[in-house]
């Protein structure tokens, strides 16, 4: 078995946070519908770069 190294996993940015974040095991099935790094983020679904309107 050949070892991988974490820094050559796929990684793709959060579109909530905007920090990016690395495929896991988990994902292997659904890595290009993963949006998000966390279940944080996830449930706040609201993009941070997006200007606030008062």
């Amino acid at each position: 078995m050949r070892m991988i190294k974490k820094g050559d996993l796929p990684q793709k940015p959060c579109l909530h946070c905007g920090r990016p974040f690395a495929w896991r095991k988990k994902w292997a099935k659904v890595w290009d519908e993963v949006r998000y790094c966390s279940e944080r983020c996830r449930l706040n679904k609201k993009p941070s770069s997006a200007p606030s309107s008062p």
